[in-house]
This record gives C-alpha cells, structure tokens and sequence, in this order.
C-alpha cells in the first residue's frame, strides 16, 4: 500500500503492508530513531509519539489506521529552541539512561495540551502506561510541574 504521511511537518509518502507498524515506518522507512522499540505490545510507552496531538504507541498502530499528522521527538522543540518540558527535564535531570525518555516526553506533552495545570493524580494517571527502568517518576513528576509553570509564563 502506498500512504502518505505529514510526520513532523514534513511529507513522506511509503510503499509498505498496510499492518507494518508506525514505529517500524519511523525508524527504518523515515529514518527517525527518537522512537524507541521497548516491548512491541503497547505496554511500556518507550515507542510514543503522537496523532493529531494524541499520545499513541507506535508499535501497535498499523500504517493503514494513521488518522492524521505524527509528531515524534524530533518535532518536539528543536537544537535551537528546546520545548518548555524538554527545558524542565534537562533542569530536573529526568533522564538517566534515557532510553524511555523519548516516550515519556511525548505522553507528558499530550497531558499538558489537554490539562495545563495537572494534579500529581493527573500526572500519574496520564503517565503510568510509560515505564522507566531507572525509577525517575518522581523527577519526571517535577519536571512536568515546571513544564507547565513555564508555559503557562
């Protein structure tokens, strides 16, 4: 099946199975390896990106059901411009080994589109379907907290 795709912006049109999954399109198709494989059964978060600004797991999103316009990592903030929330993890030194880190930026970023000033239950709530081996829920807590002071100006 050939489909186009509007990915951070930008066109790409692929020729591909209609049931390969988005994450494979992203990083072996489109070459954005921001997206991380975790578990491949929507269970750890690390594969999150967004469609249409909804947290989605891209492992199990198959290419013909892509409703709308991606964002992965890579279009949230730029080298130059980082986001308010990558601003904050850097601040709070979220990431250690960083590899789920992609994943939880994006969830968090769809939380604070749709609930700008969340609760620590909100927080939780919204963040618990994406794991991190080291144990940063806290710093991660913390740093959507700011993120959302420093949004909101």
């Amino acid at each position: 099946m050939s489909k186009t795709l509007t990915i951070n912006g930008k066109t790409h049109t692929v020729d591909l199975p209609g049931d390969v999954p988005l994450l494979w399109v992203l990083r072996d198709e489109v070459g954005l390896t921001g997206t991380k494989f975790g578990c491949g059964v929507a269970a750890c978060g690390a594969c999150t990106v967004q469609i249409d600004g909804e947290a989605v797991r891209s492992c199990q999103v198959p290419l013909e059901d892509v409703w709308g316009e991606v964002t992965t990592i890579e279009g949230h903030g730029t080298p130059d411009a980082l986001s308010a929330l990558q601003e904050a993890w850097i601040t709070h030194q979220v990431a250690q080994c960083g590899y789920c880190q992609s994943g939880q930026i994006m969830q968090a970023a769809a939380l604070l589109a749709q609930t700008p000033r969340p609760t620590d239950a909100q927080i939780d709530e919204a963040m618990s379907g994406n794991l991190c081996r080291c144990g940063t829920y806290p710093r991660i807590r913390a740093a959507i907290h700011d993120a959302a002071n420093r949004m909101e100006g």
